[in-house]
C-alpha cells in the first residue's frame, strides 16, 4: 500500500522542497527565518489499495531540523560532525502493511530445520582429517602457532629485558608467597619454575605472568595448616620442666607440602577436565563487583595472616568461618611479646619499599624498567643477616636451610585427596578466573584473542606437572604480568627466560638466602597487597555507576573477611546470582505512549511527549517473564490497564447465572402450559361432560394468556445467557478496546509463563478486550508453538511484529463503523473503507 503523506502551507508564500521517497509518499519541508517549521500531516487513503502502516500513524515519519545554513565558516572537523548530524536526521518514510506473525512468516519464508542428533554432532566432532587434525594440534600447543613465525628483531630484545625484569621481582615474590602458603621458601622458588613453562607451551595470553599468587596462597595456608596443625608435631621438650612443648617443624613442613601437593595436583585436574568439555564460559558466574570484592577481602586475610611475621610473635592461624576474627583476637592478647628488632627491620622494610614503589608510579614514564626494590632489600637484609647473627643476637626469625638443586618427582600422596575436593575446586575457579580477567584485558589492549577453555588447560596442565614436583597452585599475578606488559614483554618469552633466571638462582644461588629474615618477604607481601586495598575506591565507583554492583561488592568483602577464602566464594557468586534473580522479580512495568511523529514508543511517565493512543493500553516489562515473576506480571498488567477485571467478571458471572435461572423457571412454566394445552384439547374433542368443558374454557382462557405472556418473556430470554455482551447485561464496557503486550525485553518463556498468558486473553477477553503480543524474538514465537500457546482461541494473528503494526490494526478494527476522520496525537486521518477493514481484520474466528 502506498499512501500520500502533505504537509500544506497555510496562507505563507515559501517555497517548497519536497522530498520523494517510495512510490507516490511526498514529504514537504519549508524554511522560514532560519527554522524549519512543521505543519500538521493528513493522510489520505487510495481506495484500490490495502492500509499501510504510515497511514493511521505518522511515527514512521521523523521530521528534525538540519544545520543552520548560514554559517559558512566552519572546519574541516566540524564539516564532518555536521554532515554526520544531516545523516542522523534525515527524514525516511516507511510504507508497508501490517504484519502479523502469519503475514511475517510467508513473506520471510520461515522454514522449520531439524537440528542434528546427538549422535550426529559426536560423529561430526570426532570427525578425523589433516586439517582437522592439524588445527585442534596447532589450538592444543599454541607454541606451535606462534613461535616458527616469531620476528626476532622486533621483538627478542623486548622479551628479554621483560624477562629478566619479571625474574628479579619474581624471585623475592616466590619466596614471599610461600610463607603464605605456610611451606617453606623454596617450594616458592620451585613454583616460579616448573608450572611457568608449562603455561609458556600451552597458555594462550603473551602477556600474563603465572607463578605464584598472594590469593591463591593464602587459600593454600588456609588448607595446608587445616589439614597439618601445629598441634599434631609437638614435642616435650627435655630441658623445659614447666610444661611447654616444641615444634617438628621438619616434619609439619613435609606434611604441609604433600598436602599443597595434592591440592594443587587436583586442582589441575579439575582446571584441566573444565577446558576439555569447553568449560570456559564458567567464569562469567565471577562478575567484576565479586572478583574485586573478593581480592580486597582475601587482602585482608593475607595481611593479617604476615602481622605475626612483622611482629615477631608466635599465633596459631585459625580456620572455618570467623577464623580472621579469632586470630586478631589471639593477635592482640600476644602483642606484649612484639619482638623489637622484627618489627624494626619490617617498619623500615615497609617504608623504604613504598617510597620507592610511589617514586616508579610517579617516574614510571621516564623509567626503562621500575627500581626493583625488593630484590635490592632481599639482598641487603640477607648480606646483614649473613654478617650479623640476627637469629641469635636479636631473636629475628631468619629463612633457614635452603636445598641447593632441584627435587626429583614424587607422586602426590592420593589418600589425602577425599578430603581436598571441595578445597580443590574453589582453587581452580579463582586461580583461572584471575588469570583470564586479567589475559582479557591484555588481549583487547593488544588487540589479539584469547582462547578462555586452552587457558583452563593450560592452567590445569601446569598444575597437575607442578604437582609431581611438589610445586603448589600457581595463577598470574597482577604485579608481575603490568611489569612484563611495561618493561616490553611480547610473548611468553619473556616468562621462560624468568623461569631460567629462577633455575639459575635454585642451582647456585639458593642457599645464599637462608640467613633472610622472614619479616623481609613477610613486608613484600603486604606492599604487594598496595593494589588490592586500593580497590576500596570501588565504593564510589559502583555508588555512582550501579547500586546494586556496590552491594553485590562489600556484601562479597563481608562473606570473604567472615566466611573464609572458600566458603566466601561459594556465598559470594551465591549471592550475586540472587541479586539477578531479585532483579527479575522486581523490574519496572511501564504503560507506553506514542512519541509523536515516530513509530517509537515510550513509557508515558519518563517521557512527556509520550502519549497514550485513546482504547489502546501498551504494556511492557523491563525483564524477562518465566515462573518467579509471571504472576507479578499479571498483577501489574490488571492494575496499570485501569480495569477492575475481577469486579467485571465477577459482575457478569451473576447476571449470567441470574438469566440461566430465569430461563430455567420460563422453561419450566412452558412444560406446564404445554401440559394443560394437551389437556385441554382433549377436552375439546367431546370426551367431557359439558360443564367439564364450560369449566375448562375459563381455564383455556386463563391459559391463553399466560402463554402469550410466556412467549413475550421467552423470546427475551431464548439467547444463550453467555452470548450476551456487557451492555446487554447492564455492564458499563471498558473504555479500554485493546491491550498490546509488548514482549521486546523478554528473551525466554516457559510453561508458567505461558499458562498465565492465556489466563490473561481469556479474562480480557470476558470483559470484551481484545489482547495482542508485539515485538517476540523468533525463539519466543517457537517456544510458544512448543508449549502449545497457539490453539482455538489464541493464533498468530494476534502476535504482530512491532508495536506500530499492533496499533495499527487496533485503531482499523475499532474504527471501522464510521468513516469519519479520526484523531491521533493532535493528527487527522481518514478512518479506512470497509474492504480494507474486513482486509486488516484477519480471521474472524481470532478476534477474542
Amino acid at each position: 500500500m502506498e499512501g500520500r503523506v502533505m504537509e500544506k502551507d497555510k496562507g505563507v508564500g515559501h517555497s517548497l522542497h519536497e522530498h520523494r521517497v517510495k512510490g507516490s509518499t511526498e514529504g514537504h519541508k519549508y524554511y522560514k527565518n532560519g527554522n524549519y517549521n512543521i505543519l500538521k500531516m493528513r493522510f489520505f487513503l487510495w481506495k484500490e489499495l490495502i492500509t499501510p502502516v504510515a497511514v493511521y500513524c505518522p511515527a514512521v515519519t521523523l521530521r528534525r531540523p538540519i544545520a543552520n545554513p548560514e554559517r559558512t565558516m566552519i572546519t574541516k572537523s566540524e564539516e564532518e560532525g555536521a554532515s554526520e548530524l544531516r545523516m542522523r536526521k534525515s527524514n525516511y518514510y516507511v510504507d508497508r502493511q501490517v504484519m502479523d506473525e502469519k503475514d511475517l512468516e510467508i513473506v520471510a519464508q520461515r522454514t522449520e530445520r531439524a537440528e542434528p542428533s546427538v549422535r550426529e554432532q559426536l560423529k561430526e566432532r570426532f570427525r578425523c582429517s589433516n586439517s582437522k587434525a592439524k588445527a585442534s594440534l596447532f589450538t592444543l600447543v599454541p607454541i606451535l602457532r606462534w613461535l616458527p613465525k616469531y620476528p626476532l628483531r622486533e621483538w627478542l630484545l623486548g622479551d628479554v629485558c621483560s624477562g629478566f625484569s619479571v625474574g628479579i621481582v619474581q624471585l623475592p615474590q616466590s619466596m614471599a608467597y610461600a610463607l603464605l602458603a605456610a611451606v617453606p621458601p623454596v617450594f616458592g622458588l620451585y613454583t616460579s619454575f616448573f608450572p611457568v613453562l608449562i603455561y609458556f607451551i600451552f597458555g594462550t595470553s603473551r602477556h600474563v605472568s603465572v607463578g605464584s599468587f598472594a590469593v591463591l596462597s593464602v587459600m593454600l595456608g588456609t588448607i595446608t595448616e587445616r589439614m597439618a596443625p601445629n598441634e599434631d608435631f609437638v614435642i616435650s621438650s627435655v630441658n623445659n620442666t614447666n610444661g611447654t612443648f616444641v615444634i617438628d617443624t621438619v616434619a609439619r613442613d613435609m606434611m604441609r607440602v604433600k598436602v599443597a601437593a595434592m591440592v594443587t595436583l587436583l586442582s589441575g585436574i579439575f582446571q584441566l577436565l573444565l577446558g576439555m568439555i569447553r568449560f570456559g564460559f564458567v567464569v562469567t558466574y565471577l562478575s567484576d563487583p565479586v572478583v574485586r570484592g573478593y581480592t580486597t577481602g582475601a587482602a585482608v586475610h593475607v595481611l593479617v595472616s604476615q602481622l605475626k611475621y612483622v611482629l615477631g610473635i608466635s599465633v596459631i592461624r585459625k580456620t572455618g568461618p570467623l577464623a580472621l576474627i579469632y586470630t586478631l583476637i589471639d593477635i592482640i592478647k600476644v602483642i606484649h611479646l612484639t619482638n623489637i628488632g622484627t618489627l624494626v627491620v619490617g617498619i623500615i622494610a615497609m617504608s623504604t619499599m613504598l617510597g620507592v614503589k610511589v617514586i616508579n608510579d610517579c617516574f614510571k614514564s621516564k623509567l626503562p624498567i621500575p627500581i626493583p626494590i625488593e630484590l635490592i632489600e632481599v639482598v641487603i637484609a640477607t648480606v646483614i643477616g649473613t654478617y650479623v647473627d640476627l637469629s641469635g643476637k636479636y631473636g629475628i626469625e631468619i629463612v633457614g636451610d635452603i636445598p641447593k638443586g632441584l627435587r626429583a618427582p614424587v607422586v602426590p600422596d592420593f589418600s589425602l585427596a577425599s578430603s581436598l575436593l571441595g578445597d580443590a575446586f574453589a582453587l581452580a575457579i579463582v586461580g583461572y578466573g584471575v588469570t583470564i580477567s586479567l589475559g582479557k584485558i591484555f588481549a583487547l589492549k593488544h588487540g589479539y584473542e584469547v582462547d578462555s577453555n586452552q587457558e583452563l588447560i593450560a592452567l590445569g596442565l601446569s598444575n597437575m606437572f607442578g604437582a609431581f614436583f611438589q610445586c603448589f597452585a600457581v595463577s598470574c599475578s597482577l604485579s608481575r604480568s603490568l611489569v612484563q606488559e611495561t618493561t616490553g614483554g611480547n610473548t611468553q618469552l619473556a616468562s621462560a627466560i624468568s623461569s631460567a633466571l629462577i633455575l639459575v638462582i635454585i642451582l647456585e644461588m639458593g642457599a645464599l638466602f637462608s640467613y633472610l629474615p622472614k619479616a623481609i618477604l613477610a613486608s613484600i607481601v603486604i606492599i604487594n597487597l598496595k593494589g588490592m586495598f586500593e580497590q576500596v575506591t570501588d565504593i564510589c565507583y559502583f555508588w555512582r555507576r550501579n547500586k546494586i554492583d556496590l552491594v553485590v561488592w562489600v556484601v562479597t568483602l563481608i562473606l570473604t573477611v567472615l566466611l573464609g577464602m572458600d566458603l566466601g566464594l561459594v556465598a559470594s557468586i551465591g549471592f550475586a546470582l540472587l541479586t539477578v534473580i531479585f532483579q527479575t522479580q522486581l523490574p519496572k512495568y511501564s504503560i507506553l505512549g506514542q512519541v509523536p511523529n515516530t513509530d517509537i514508543y515510550r513509557d508515558i511517565k519518563q517521557f512527556d511527549e509520550a502519549k497514550e493512543i485513546p482504547g489502546i493500553k501498551i504494556f511492557q516489562s523491563s525483564a524477562t517473564i518465566y515462573f518467579a515473576n509471571v504472576e507479578l506480571y499479571e498483577t501489574a498488567l490488571r492494575q496499570m490497564t485501569g480495569i477492575n477485571i475481577a469486579r467485571l467478571i465477577s459482575e457478569k458471572k451473576k447476571r449470567i447465572t441470574k438469566l440461566k435461572q430465569q430461563l430455567k423457571k420460563q422453561e419450566k412454566k412452558d412444560k406446564k402450559k404445554a401440559k394443560k394445552e394437551k389437556k385441554l384439547k382433549g377436552l375439546e374433542s367431546g370426551t367431557g361432560s359439558l360443564d367439564v368443558i364450560s369449566g375448562n374454557i375459563v381455564n383455556d382462557n386463563s391459559i391463553s394468556l399466560e402463554l402469550d405472556s410466556g412467549q413475550e418473556s421467552s423470546s427475551e430470554v431464548n439467547k444463550n445467557p453467555e452470548e450476551y455482551d456487557l451492555e446487554a447485561l447492564g455492564l458499563q464496557k471498558p473504555e479500554v478496546h485493546s491491550v498490546i503486550l509488548d514482549l521486546s525485553p523478554v528473551n525466554f518463556v516457559d510453561s508458567v509463563c505461558i499458562k498465565i498468558l492465556k489466563i490473561i486473553f481469556q479474562d480480557f477477553k470476558d470483559i470484551e478486550v481484545d489482547v495482542y503480543l508485539a515485538g517476540c524474538h523468533w525463539s519466543i514465537v517457537h517456544q510458544f508453538e512448543q508449549g502449545e500457546f497457539f490453539g482455538k482461541n489464541i493464533s498468530k494473528s494476534q502476535l504482530f511484529t512491532t508495536v506500530h503494526d499492533a496499533i495499527t490494526y487496533c485503531l482499523t478494527k475499532h474504527n471501522s463503523s464510521t468513516h469519519q476522520p479520526f484523531c491521533m496525537n493532535g493528527h487527522l486521518s481518514l478512518a479506512p473503507a470497509e474492504e480494507q477493514v474486513s482486509s486488516l481484520a484477519k480471521d474472524t474466528s481470532t478476534k477474542l
